[in-house]
């Protein structure tokens, strides 16, 4: 878990143990402690090449159901015309790996919500 993301594993120690110096535990002790991580923590999600927790691939999954649940009430739908973008089919193109500032991803959201997305 170290040589993969210290830093993700320290703020995970930190935030679920409160432990901020986990060189100054015992190895057995750190050791313990980070398997006991939950499993949407950021060193195991990282570990298991997960990049949204198993709850937002549901509530994405929710939304995109929806979405074409009401895209197919309408004309388009009907004839089979101008489908809804989908969250998880978007989620999972080439190059997209999350974002790298709260920033980057209120401009992402924002373009959504334009419909640009």
């Amino acid at each position: 878990m170290i040589n993969t993301d210290e830093d993700a594993l320290i703020c995970d120690l930190a935030e679920t143990y409160g432990v901020f110096d986990y060189r100054s535990l015992p190895l057995k002790t750190v050791a313990a402690l980070s398997v006991g991580l939950r499993a949407d923590s950021r060193i195991k999600m990282k570990l298991s090449g997960m990049e949204f927790t198993p709850d937002t691939y549901l509530l994405a999954a929710i939304v995109d159901r929806l979405s074409i649940f009401l895209w197919r009430q309408t004309k388009d739908g009907v004839e089979g015309i101008n489908p809804p973008d989908l969250i998880l089919a978007n989620s999972r193109k080439e190059g997209r790996k999350g974002f790298s500032t709260g920033e980057e991803f209120e401009k992402f959201r924002e373009n959504i919500l334009k419909g640009e997305v």
